[in-house]
């Protein structure tokens, strides 16, 4: 690894590369750098001079804030905070979406087809672009040889061209692989379209498939999926944070997803792909940290190093004063305000179960929340006593990836109850785009009435009863 000195301190917050190579850096800030192969207008400079250090990303992006950058091989694409989409580089395929085929040399707005919609995600096959809108469609445009746009045929398209067979399914994320592409739904189900040489599809056949088809069926709820244009492998991660792996792995080709050992898709990638990538930026923590990290996760319900015994249900959970003062406001209180409990060495708690609060507990030497999603109410509950905010926006991720028509009314409810603002809107929308199922359900029939009156009226504000 080698420092890209020009790059320090402008807060890089995400990159992409492509296999030129050229690589996209943006920063906190929304500016965007990039470098290296520029034979096809990859650098958006104007000309094809290459540089070997980063050059700003100006022009028609000089005054937009990008967050979010993809790479094909020879092509770059930006999402800025309002929505929009520029794309610049190789376009003999069409995949800068200018509706013509010379090569790009500057960034250019893609209009046709999104232009009035607000993207929320981007994606790049090798010469293919792919974008999602904030309700839910999916649009794609370029190369279309082996059907990895998902329009129903292998023709080319120079504009974004809508993915029909999914209107009546709401996209989330959508990733793309050499010539092949995932999308997950927002309740958890994953569909994939394009090539399938090496079992990519995940389906029985290596039959390529021009069209959206649901996988992962016996799996149940997926989490995350992952991709990359430099490699024909596809990845998930189901609810209970296993990742499967499928596609061409070290060589070989994998038809069937097969459960790896990895807790997280970078490690997987690493692993199983040639050449080995992770399919996004990785973060790298200096040694000393971890050793540190590492040794305070261990003491956690450590009987040998314990002076605490919380007790829940009638169960013991060991722990330290120091590390629940330093971690949180409520015991720094606590232990320090001489509070009844200051001088005692076993602490009952009586408000919360015991899975939930040791959760917490282990939460505070880790950083991590295990707990399944069905009980992530009751500890966003415990975060909110306890005035926990990071823990607070973590159980909120869980609920979200746990919401489906039965629940989304009761978690709506309680995300009002607990002041979750995003949570909140996240519910709604999910309710807006399942509404007659949402309003059928036993969990919204639950609600009192003033809820559903409100309810009703921002879905109508949202044109949910439009005639």
């Amino acid at each position: 690894p080698q420092k890209v000195a020009p790059l320090c301190k402008k807060g890089i917050i995400g990159f992409a590369y492509g296999s030129g190579p050229h690589v996209v850096a943006y920063t906190s800030k929304g500016e965007v750098y990039n470098w290296g192969h520029n034979g096809y207008c990859e650098l958006a400079t104007g000309s094809t001079n290459q540089s070997l250090v980063p050059i700003q990303v100006d022009g028609s992006l000089g005054d937009k804030i990008v967050v979010e950058v993809a790479c094909g091989s020879h092509h770059s694409v930006a999402l800025t905070n309002e929505g929009e989409v520029y794309a610049w580089g190789q376009n003999k395929s069409g995949q800068v979406g200018s509706g013509m085929n010379p090569n790009q040399s500057t960034p250019r707005k893609v209009n046709n087809s999104i232009g009035g919609k607000f993207i929320i995600g981007i994606a790049c096959g090798q010469t293919s672009t792919i974008a999602v809108t904030n309700n839910g469609e999916v649009y794609g445009w370029g190369y279309n040889g082996n059907g990895q746009l998902g329009v129903g045929n292998t023709v080319n398209q120079l504009n974004p061209c809508r993915v029909m067979a999914l209107s009546n399914t709401v996209i989330v994320k959508v990733v793309c692989g050499n010539s092949h592409t995932l999308a997950l739904s927002d309740e958890g189900k994953v569909y994939a379209w394009g090539a399938n040489t090496y079992g990519q599809l995940a389906m029985p056949t290596k039959s390529n498939v021009p069209q959206p088809e649901q996988i992962l069926q016996q799996i149940g709820r997926i989490v995350d999926i992952a991709a990359s244009h430099y490699s024909h492998i596809s990845a998930a991660m189901a609810q209970n944070s296993r990742v499967y792996m499928w596609g061409q792995c070290r060589g070989q080709s994998v038809m069937e997803p097969t459960q790896t050992p990895f807790t997280s898709l970078h490690e997987a990638f690493a692993y199983y792909s040639l050449p080995s990538i992770t399919y996004k930026p990785v973060t790298i923590s200096w040694d000393h940290d971890t050793t540190v990290e590492s040794s305070i996760k261990a003491a956690f319900d450590d009987q040998a190093t314990s002076d605490l015994i919380i007790q829940v249900e009638g169960k013991d959970i060991y722990v330290h004063k120091s590390v629940l003062k330093i971690r949180c406001q409520h015991f720094r209180s606590m232990f320090q305000n001489h509070w009844e409990e200051d001088s005692k060495n076993v602490l009952e708690i009586t408000q919360f179960t015991h899975p939930v609060y040791r959760a917490f507990l282990r939460y505070l030497y880790t950083d991590q929340v295990d707990l399944p999603p069905e009980q992530a109410l009751e500890l966003l509950d415990l975060a909110n006593a306890y005035c926990e905010d990071s823990l607070k926006r973590m159980c909120e991720k869980l609920m979200r990836q746990g919401i489906d028509v039965e629940n989304a009314a009761v978690l709506y409810y309680n995300a009002i109850t607990f002041h979750a603002k995003e949570l909140e809107e996240f519910c709604f929308r999910f309710a807006l785009n399942h509404m007659t199922d949402v309003v059928q359900s036993k969990g919204f029939a639950s609600l009192d009435e003033t809820t559903i009156k409100n309810f009703i009226t921002k879905a109508a504000k949202a044109g949910a009863f439009k005639t």
